[in-house]
């Protein structure tokens, strides 16, 4: 996709400000036509600007109150496969690829320090999977955010 010009910028915080709002709405807000505002809306979705429509759901809420970030070694050779295996573990409710001395950064979310134990010794019993070392979350410091993204790139 190209970059993202103004009018972009703006539905786009609208939509952050407002995340259910519908086109009608942002359409009144950012002074457009409700096509334009679809249109706009479409091409951002097919050039993947929307990450997910999918709610934010606390696993706290569903029974997992304990989330920790499970640093993985692996062997170079085995990586695509061990990523398919780490996304066949329920517990694994996110993972990055890194460089340097850590290959992966996986997120868990367990009932207990038990099932925490139990789920990274699943993870390191993965065929590939050298070595983990586990970090408890203690809290969230800053939520994933973009909207100071979004007003840096508008000022540029």
């Amino acid at each position: 996709m190209s970059a993202l010009d103004h009018v972009d910028l703006e539905l786009l915080a609208a939509l952050s400000a407002d995340p259910r709002a519908t086109v009608v709405a942002l359409a009144e807000r950012l002074g457009l036509s409700r096509n334009t505002v679809q249109a706009r809306m479409a091409r951002l979705e097919r050039a993947g600007v929307f990450l997910s429509y999918e709610r934010a759901i606390s696993s706290a809420s569903l029974g997992f109150p304990i989330e920790a970030f499970i640093s993985v070694i692996v062997r170079q050779a085995d990586l695509p496969r061990i990523a398919v295996e780490l996304a066949r573990v329920p517990e694994v409710v996110q993972a990055h690829g890194l460089s340097g001395q850590v290959d992966l950064l996986v997120r868990v979310a367990c009932r207990d320090t038990q099932h925490l134990f139990d789920t990274d010794a699943r993870i390191l019993a993965i065929e590939g999977v050298e070595r983990t070392e586990t970090s408890l979350v203690m809290g969230e410091v800053i939520a994933h955010r973009v909207t100071p993204l979004m007003e840096l790139a508008r000022r540029e």
